[in-house]
């Protein structure tokens, strides 16, 4: 609502498809959404009817007001929130109004107090949605930092892949072989205090 009361947040009419069309590329410019320019009244009162389920998936998002003729694609007003009629987890029916990641990277950081944002380096060029956001919303501002990912060869790090391993019983979570997360390094007599002091020394 503040960004939407402060002109920085519009919602978007096109589908999906256009606005991915309109983008543009990196050697060439977006084109603005022709509801850009909405009132501020005419986009709280759509925003509050996404948020009650007046319409269906993918027919309005909230969309940043940034710049189409930005040089990082990123910048492009990109999308705050979509509409996603899908029964939650842990919410149920009660919400069909989604928040997109680099939306809420940044405030749930600044919410919780975290002070430093480590990422790994494919989020570098997100740092600078993350300043914005936080720039606009006046709230206070975690330094992020972004670093290489650690990889080590001949065993299983993803936790995707392992717990696909361990639900097609290929092993149990703490006995996958080569696995070097602390269970697994207890069971081959690695004490994980030592393991992780070494590895946190040489970063």
């Amino acid at each position: 609502m503040q960004l939407i009361n402060s002109g920085k947040a519009y919602v978007d009419s096109q589908s999906i498809e256009e606005i991915r069309r309109n983008r543009g590329t990196s050697a060439e410019v977006g084109v603005e959404s022709p509801f850009r320019d909405r009132s501020v009244e005419e986009n709280l009162d759509l925003f509050q009817k996404m948020r009650a389920g007046e319409f269906g998936d993918g027919e309005h998002v909230l969309r940043a007001r940034i710049d189409m003729a930005s040089p990082h694609l990123i910048m492009r007003d990109p999308i705050m929130y979509r509409i996603r009629h899908a029964h939650h987890y842990r919410q149920g029916d009660d919400w069909c109004l989604y928040p997109m990641y680099d939306f809420t990277h940044g405030q749930s950081d600044s919410i919780e107090g975290v002070t430093h944002s480590i990422c790994t380096l494919e989020f570098e060029n997100n740092r600078r949605l993350y300043d914005w956001y936080i720039e606009q919303l006046g709230i206070y501002a975690p330094e992020q930092t972004e670093f290489a990912r650690l990889n080590l060869t001949h065993t299983v790090m993803s936790k995707r892949r392992l717990l696909q391993m361990v639900n097609e019983e290929w092993s149990s979570a703490g006995t996958i072989p080569g696995c070097r997360r602390s269970v697994a390094c207890d069971g081959e007599g690695t004490l994980p205090k030592r393991s992780g002091n070494s590895a946190i020394g040489s970063v």
